[in-house]
C-alpha cells in the first residue's frame, strides 16, 4: 500500500466494474476518489452518491478541469479507451493513469496508448487485476522462492458463464480478450514469456451476437520445456437452460520439487467465495492449506491502484506497466492468429 492514500482520483466510467468493484475496493483501502464522469449525468450522480464522491460530471473533459486530480481511473470499453487516454494526457496535473484490460482492441492501438503516456511523462498501469487474487499471488511467491522446483506443467480450467457486456456485440469477439486475457496474463506473471501458443476456438451456443471466440483452448510452450494449458469453457453445459451446474475455476502448477493447486472464487460473485491454494513439496510432504478472507471481486481491485500510487510516490514503474502489458496483448493477438490459421504461432520477442 502507498504511504499516501489521499491522492485525488478522477474516475471515467460508471458501469459495473467501476461502481461494484473499483470504488468498493478503493473505499475499503482508504483511497480518495473525488470525482466521476459518465455519459449519463444521472448515472454519474447515482454512483457518486453511492460511494460518497463529491463531484459528478456528464463529461470527463469537464471533470479533468479540476486541477486537484492527480490520478485518472478509466473504466470504459476497449474500443474507446484510446481516444480517452489521448485526451487525458493533455492535462498537465495528471500524473498517473489506470486503464482497463484489454488495453485496446488490438496491439497497434495498445502501443499508441503506451506512447501517449510515455510522451506525456505520465505513469501508466494496466488493470490486470487477477494478479492480485490472493491464490494467484501466493502461487507466484511459491514459484519465486523455488518451493516448487522447476515448473513442469501448469493448467487453468474455467467452467463458468460470464456476464457479457452489451458493447461486446460490436467487437466481433467474446472470450479471449475479456476472460482468457486474465489467464494468459497469469501464466506470463507466473512464468514469463512463452515461445509460442496454439489456440482453438468455437462459438458459444448461448451467445446470440456474432463472435469468433466462445470456448477457448490454449497451449503455451516455453523454452524450458514447461507447458501450460488453459481451458476457458464459457458454455459450461446447459446450466442456464435448466441442467444442474458444475461451475468453478481450478488451477494447478506442478514442479520438480512441489505442486500447488487452487480455486478462484469469482464465478460465485456476488457471493463472497475466497480463492484457495493448497501446496505440497518434497521438503514438506503434506498438503498445506493457507486461507484468506479476501475475494478477487471486488477486493483484488485495490491492488492495481495501490501499485500505481506506490509507483508515483517512489518514482518507479508499476509491474503492470504499459510495456509489460504489450506482451500480454501480443500473446492475445497470437491466440487469435493461431485459431484462425489452425497452427502454433510464435510470440514476437519485441512489442
Amino acid at each position: 500500500m502507498p504511504t499516501r492514500r489521499d491522492v485525488p482520483i478522477g474516475c471515467i466510467g460508471s458501469g459495473f466494474i467501476m461502481s461494484d468493484c473499483h470504488l468498493v475496493a478503493y473505499r475499503q483501502s482508504g483511497f480518495n476518489p473525488i470525482a466521476i464522469s459518465s455519459r449519463r449525468i444521472e448515472r454519474a450522480k447515482q454512483v457518486a452518491d453511492q460511494h460518497q464522491i463529491e463531484s459528478a460530471y456528464d463529461s470527463y473533459h469537464r471533470m479533468l478541469e479540476d486541477p486537484r486530480i492527480e490520478v485518472v481511473d478509466i473504466a470504459v470499453p476497449p474500443d474507446v479507451q484510446l481516444d480517452i487516454v489521448r485526451d487525458v494526457v493533455r492535462y498537465p496535473h495528471v500524473q498517473g493513469i489506470l486503464t482497463q484490460k484489454p488495453l485496446a482492441g488490438n496491439s497497434a492501438d495498445s502501443k499508441q496508448i503506451v506512447k501517449y503516456c510515455a510522451d506525456a511523462g505520465i505513469t501508466l498501469c494496466v488493470n490486470q487485476n487477477m494478479r492480485y487474487d490472493q491464490s494467484v499471488r501466493a502461487c507466484k511467491s511459491a514459484i519465486d522462492r523455488g518451493m516448487l522446483g522447476h515448473p513442469v506443467l501448469a493448467t487453468i480450467e474455467m467452467r463458468a458463464v460470464p456476464h457479457w457486456m452489451p458493447w461486446q456485440s460490436r467487437q466481433g469477439w467474446l472470450t479471449c480478450r475479456i476472460m482468457s486475457i486474465h489467464h494468459l496474463d497469469t501464466m506470463r506473471y507466473w512464468f514469463g514469456e512463452p515461445e509460442r501458443v496454439f489456440a482453438s476456438f468455437r462459438t458459444d451456443p448461448r451467445t446470440k451476437f456474432k463472435h469468433v471466440d466462445g470456448i477457448g483452448l490454449y497451449i503455451l510452450e516455453y523454452a524450458s520445456g514447461l507447458r501450460c494449458m488453459i481451458c476457458d469453457d464459457v458454455w459450461a453445459g446447459p446450466v442456464r437452460e435448466g441442467a444442474a451446474e458444475d461451475i468453478g475455476i481450478r488451477w494447478r502448477v506442478e514442479g520438480t520439487e512441489g505442486m500447488a493447486k487452487g480455486t478462484i472464487g469469482w464465478p460465485r460473485y456476488p457471493d463472497r467465495q475466497p480463492s484457495t491454494i493448497d501446496l505440497t513439496t518434497t521438503e514438506s510432504p503434506r498438503w498445506h492449506h493457507p486461507r484468506w478472507d479476501q475475494v478477487w471481486f471486488p477486493d483484488a481491485f485495490a491492488g492495481p491502484m495501490a501499485e500505481l500510487l506506490v509507483a508515483l510516490e517512489s518514482g518507479s514503474e508499476p509491474t503492470m506497466n504499459g510495456d509489460d502489458n504489450l506482451r500480454t496483448m501480443a500473446l492475445v493477438d497470437a491466440c487469435y492468429q493461431s485459431a484462425a490459421e489452425h497452427r502454433a504461432v510464435p510470440i514476437p520477442t519485441t512489442c
